[in-house]
């Protein structure tokens, strides 16, 4: 550690950690990185002297975005003194809805959650803000900010994402086209963003045209079966944009299987299995969804407001925008290298 960060106070520290943990990569770079070796330090200097308890819960382990979030929380969960407790939401809103049920009947030094759906969860978190307990917000809105008084909320720039990602797709095309959008769950803030930012970039590209765009709810069985209907419906699909990559490559596997393996494939949160697959050109591109550190920073943010009594919007940024980079084949081993050194 440098001797000006040696110098900060606990306080100031833990809110650049904060930062550091569900800010750009970009930031973690320029002197707050977040590798394995760094996070010990960090930790030295930020964890909790008595164990706390927070409780988890994301969308759906099934889903390797949400995987790779239970493995960062717990990681940082150590550095810090924290003991996770998992509630798996199933990608099921009414599963989940049950296991918030269950968390919020207990006592928590703070919690974080990714909702399944905008507005599923509201009962049981208020009755957990009531009780004087954190909510951080993870990647989608359990409610509007104004309705719902969530000490942060981490999320990446889910109408970038989708944009860019489409940009890529049509540009590669020449701005002519037919495409096929499929979607995540549509109550999700995320893919309701992600579909914004696919229609934005449709509607100044007249050449392209949209032959179907129907949720597969982050199910890859539901994504194989639409894609089985739509390589036999369409004689001619140029590019496909799908809200995550689970579903993106378990299209691709039907495809393969038809033989229609000449369709351009965008996807978004550029996990490991993606990067592999744009680095050998069976998808063309994806997008970094910072799992690693939306999933860590709500550690981080937790432990700040618990131990140091950061206030939200204050010391505790309210909406923390944890954007990525596109990934395509020119950068897909510097990316994967990235999430191999560093927890972004």
């Amino acid at each position: 550690m440098t001797e000006d960060m040696q110098s900060r106070s606990r306080r100031d520290f833990l809110r650049v950690a904060s930062l550091s943990a569900a800010g750009g990569a970009a930031a973690m770079l320029g002197g707050f990185g977040v590798s394995p070796a760094l996070a010990q330090e960090m930790a030295a200097a930020g964890r909790s002297e008595k164990p706390l308890k927070a409780a988890f819960s994301n969308a759906g382990l099934q889903a390797t975005w949400c995987a790779q979030g239970k493995q960062a929380a717990e990681y940082w969960g150590k550095l810090f003194n924290v003991e996770v407790t998992w509630f798996d939401g199933q990608l099921d809103a009414v599963k989940q809805r049950a296991a918030i049920d269950n968390m919020a009947s207990q006592s928590w030094d703070f919690v974080a959650i990714q909702a399944f759906g905008i507005g599923t969860l509201i009962q049981p978190v208020q009755k957990m803000i009531d009780a004087g307990i954190p909510v951080i917000d993870m990647d989608t809105l359990i409610a509007p900010l104004d309705k719902i008084n969530v000490h942060s909320f981490l999320a990446p720039d889910n109408e970038f994402m989708g944009a860019a990602v489409t940009q890529a797709l049509v540009a590669k095309l020449g701005g002519k086209g037919k495409i096929i959008m499929t979607q995540g769950a549509l109550g999700h803030t995320g893919a309701q963003g992600r579909a914004r930012g696919f229609k934005s970039v449709i509607d100044a590209n007249p050449g392209m045209e949209v032959l179907d765009d129907q949720p597969a709810d982050w199910d890859v069985t539901k994504a194989s079966r639409l894609w089985d209907t739509y390589l036999t419906k369409y004689p001619q699909i140029d590019a496909a944009f799908f809200h995550n990559d689970d579903m993106a490559l378990a299209a691709y596997n039907v495809m393969k299987s038809r033989g229609r393996t000449d369709i351009l494939i965008g996807g978004v949160d550029a996990m490991p299995p993606a990067i592999a697959a744009v680095a050998d050109g069976r998808m063309f591109a994806t997008v970094r969804n910072p799992s690693s550190r939306i999933h860590g920073g709500a550690i981080v943010a937790g432990v700040a407001a618990v131990v140091s009594g950061e206030k939200s919007g204050a010391g505790i940024p309210k909406n923390v925008v944890t954007d990525g980079p596109v990934v395509t084949k020119d950068n897909a081993a510097g990316m994967q290298w990235m999430q191999d050194h560093f927890l972004i």
